[in-house]
């Protein structure tokens, strides 16, 4: 049996327990056999208006972050590179926070409204921190592009601040989002992201080939016949897509699309042929645990999922940048 195998095996092995534990698991313990015994009225209504809805929305926002992380790194031929890091995630909370701040509805979209807007400032977030590090540094540098980043996570972190102070009763609504949490959120959340999680991944796997072309460089993919503008380009499109969306219906939940995408490269080997998947399943996997872990961690009371995946991310993010300094050194 191949290395991919395995590890189409195991990750889709760890998902599969991890959905079973994130239904099954809580206040009330929900045996799996009511999945298709109907006989308890209200372990049927916990399950699926309330934990089967609550874990396929974790794992829709984990996968769409670990996916969307592993095609930046790849892309940026960096394992710091992550939504989050790069400033997209903020970029996404701008424009949710600003279609919550101003009760923004446009009729033609109507429930999409707010991923859409989510994309938007994802999307334009990334373009602008690749257009102003192309001005800093033609060579356009991995820490250039991160520095970059991050110059631009803090100014849309005062935005967002600011938009804070100014909101009056919308308060509560608003920094409860951004703390990140698929708490309560409902069927008609996994319809809002659902379209966009398949766009955004379908974009990125159809560029798995040029991801690893693009490890060798822009110059020897484009001698290899592939239209390297055109591909970044669908890829920051892809990334943007799928981080928007998770951010709109689940606020700001950092470092899954960084810890997922180098664990799994760690484990399984960087062919993005099989990375953007795995991450997909892996990220899934992750966030899944993550909000099993918030919400029975204080039970009665729940954690925001941002926290744990705070937690357990930042530590990792360290490790990383520690390994690749020592790396660099040596």
């Amino acid at each position: 049996m191949s290395k991919s195998s395995v590890a189409y095996i195991v990750s889709a092995a760890t998902l599969i327990v991890a959905v079973w534990a994130g239904v099954s698991i809580g206040s009330v313990e929900i045996p799996l056999s009511t999945l298709w015994n109907k006989g308890d009225a209200t372990a049927t209504n916990i399950l699926w208006k309330i934990r089967m809805p609550r874990v396929i929305l974790a794992g829709l926002v984990g996968a769409s972050l670990a996916i969307a992380g592993a095609a930046f790194q790849g892309l940026l031929k960096n394992p710091l590179a992550d939504p989050y890091t790069l400033g997209v995630s903020s970029g996404a909370s701008v424009g949710a926070v600003m279609t919550l701040f101003f009760g923004l509805s446009l009729p033609f979209l109507g429930t999409f409204t707010l991923p859409v807007f989510s994309m938007v400032g994802a999307a334009l977030t990334m373009f602008f921190v690749l257009g102003f590090a192309r001005l800093v540094d033609r060579a356009m540098k991995m820490e250039t592009i991160i520095l970059t980043g991050i110059i631009f996570g803090s100014f849309l972190g005062s935005v967002l601040s600011l938009m804070i102070a100014l909101t009056g009763e919308e308060l509560r609504q608003i920094i409860g989002w951004l703390l990140g949490s698929v708490s309560m959120r409902g069927w008609n959340y996994i319809m809002m992201i659902l379209p966009f999680v398949l766009v955004g991944s379908i974009l990125l796997w159809l560029n798995r080939r040029e991801l690893n072309a693009m490890l060798f460089g822009e110059e020897r993919a484009h001698h290899l016949g592939i239209n390297v503008k055109r591909r970044k380009f669908m890829i920051l499109i892809g990334g943007s897509i799928l981080t928007g969306s998770a951010v709109a219906v689940s606020g700001t939940i950092g470092f899954v699309g960084l810890v997922v995408p180098h664990m799994t490269r760690l484990m399984w080997g960087a062919d993005h042929r099989h990375l953007l998947m795995l991450s997909f399943m892996n990220g899934a996997s992750l966030l899944i645990i993550c909000d099993l872990i918030a919400r029975t961690i204080i039970s009665p009371s729940e954690l925001p999922v941002g926290v744990i995946t705070a937690f357990i991310g930042a530590p990792v993010f360290a490790f990383i940048f520690y390994r690749q300094r020592r790396k660099g050194a040596m």
